[in-house]
């Protein structure tokens, strides 16, 4: 009988230590395990403390003669995927004053940064709707004009270059206003189309442009620029090395004077259709580069 009673007070004892062992091990972490919790804790304290991620500008698109904003669908999908707020302002191509006062409309309606691009005459009406403007943080002329105060488009068509190229072939349409006023309205050659305008475009999409092109009115090479955007706003310029429109060599004359960051391609004066991933890579680089 005392034999039993010793063996099972030996027992109790056993288990008691066991039970003691567990309960050191449970109440306190191994090494491993505060590593484990320290490295959570370092983490979730980093990404608390993380600056938010700045805001993307607006990137507003303003189209030029002899095309329409459905122009910029290649570089509104980029766009839009990196996850920039777009958006293709209507240029009325009147002339230099009524489009400019079209555009700062536009600009007046963004809160926020704005990337300002233009292509074609689309450059000469953004560098006169950005003067003074504080929301835009960038130009970027894409195969554009971009004329100083006292221009006119007709003055950069004068501008002697190494390697000028043959005027556009036009056709012009005279017009009534609703006043009465006469004018005259400049087509491009439906024609001449794909090859001046669009010429590493498909033939079928060059010549829905060639049909669904809109006139920039014949007054508009007169009219003066009364304002210099890139004079004080950071500009970034693509060259078109296969341009029919504007001369290649005119548009390095023109982002050497603005002392844009100039990039070239080898495409035609519809870049932004034939090569839209270029277009909106060289859009995005203007917001990285003004941050």
């Amino acid at each position: 009988m005392i034999r039993r009673i010793r063996l099972r007070t030996a027992l109790l004892s056993a288990g008691a230590a066991v039970l003691a062992t567990v309960g050191v091990s449970a109440a306190v972490p191994s090494a491993a395990t505060q590593a484990v919790a320290t490295t959570t804790v370092s983490t979730v304290a980093g990404a608390a403390s993380a600056k938010p991620a700045e805001p993307k500008p607006t990137v507003v698109l303003v189209h030029g003669a002899w095309a329409d904003s459905s122009g910029w669908a290649g570089v509104i999908t980029r766009l839009t995927k990196a996850g920039y707020p777009v958006v293709a302002a209507g240029n009325p191509l009147r002339g230099l004053a009524i489009d400019t006062a079209a555009v700062k409309d536009v600009l007046r309606g963004i809160e926020g940064p704005i990337v300002l691009v233009g292509h074609s005459y689309g450059g000469a009406v953004i560098t006169n709707a950005a003067a003074g403007d504080r929301d835009v943080k960038a130009l970027v002329y894409v195969a554009a004009l971009a004329p100083d105060a006292g221009e006119s488009l007709a003055d950069l068509s004068a501008q002697p270059i190494a390697h000028p190229i043959p005027p556009a072939p036009v056709r012009e349409v005279p017009t009534v206003a609703v006043d009465g006023t006469k004018g005259v309205d400049r087509y491009l050659a439906c024609d001449a189309f794909r090859a001046t305008f669009a010429a590493d475009v498909d033939p079928v999409t060059a010549a829905t442009m060639a049909l669904t092109q809109r006139p920039l009115a014949a007054s508009a090479s007169a009219e003066k620029t009364e304002a210099t955007a890139w004079r004080t706003i950071p500009s970034w310029y693509l060259v078109s090395t296969q341009d029919r429109v504007i001369a290649p060599d005119e548009e390095r004359y023109l982002a050497a004077r603005a002392k844009a960051h100039t990039e070239e391609v080898h495409a035609s004066h519809a870049v932004m259709v034939s090569r839209p991933g270029v277009v909106a890579h060289l859009i995005i680089e203007a917001d990285h580069g003004t941050r």
